[in-house]
């Protein structure tokens, strides 16, 4: 990347595809971000730029690059290897981390405590959010490993696309009630419906809920 690339790239601002951080700081931090990005679309993230897009740079290109690759390795299950280079600008070097959509969703945060691996984060309009168990599921369908799917509509399917067919969206909850089966039935059934291409999955930072496709 160059120079005239990186400073189009701030002037669009932060977005789903793009975040910026003042610096590296925690190991867990970082690695959020990163899996954020390797569980959704991929996107960059600019170290050494401001929330208001203004450049403050990076300290030391070198400890912050290593603490960004450690946070990939260490702190992301499995592991995430970011494409990483240093672009200056206004005197000021900013560390350009380039994240692919990954092909092994989904990512977990791993506890710097005890090594145990559990959190998953996804990328929601311009934040990194805590993904839901559906989407975690959905995530781990999309993984080439994945057993092939066995689907059928059966009767609780049908009053869900009913439903859909005369409401815009519907939630876990409502679908819950509305066939009057558990909230885990009621997730599989979704999750198998957003798998097949019948409905879609749409998060946001407090709410959930399914379209049509």
């Amino acid at each position: 990347m160059n120079n005239r690339e990186l400073k189009t790239l701030i002037e669009e601002g932060e977005g789903f595809g793009l975040e910026f951080k003042r610096k590296v700081s925690t190991p867990e931090k970082t690695a959020r971000a990163l899996i954020g990005f390797a569980n959704t679309r991929g996107g960059t993230i600019l170290f050494g730029v401001d929330d208001d897009k203004s450049i403050v740079g990076v300290e030391s290109e070198k400890l912050e690059i290593e603490m960004i690759q450690s946070a990939g390795r260490l702190f992301c299950d499995p592991p995430i290897e970011p494409e990483i280079e240093i672009v200056g600008m206004r005197e000021k070097d900013v560390i350009v981390v380039s994240v692919s959509e990954s092909a092994s969703k989904p990512h977990m945060l791993v506890n710097g405590s005890n090594g145990d691996s559990s959190k998953v984060f996804i990328r929601v309009n311009d934040k990194t959010v805590e993904a839901s168990k559906e989407v975690v599921r959905v995530l781990r369908a999309e993984s080439p490993d994945a057993p092939p799917m066995h689907f059928s509509i059966g009767e609780e399917e049908r009053r869900l696309l009913d439903y859909l067919d005369s409401h815009e969206q519907i939630t876990l909850q409502e679908f819950a009630k509305l066939v009057n089966i558990s909230r885990r039935r009621a997730s599989r059934a979704l999750v198998q419906l957003v798998r097949a291409g019948v409905i879609r999955i749409h998060t946001h930072e407090r709410q959930e809920y399914f379209t049509r496709a």
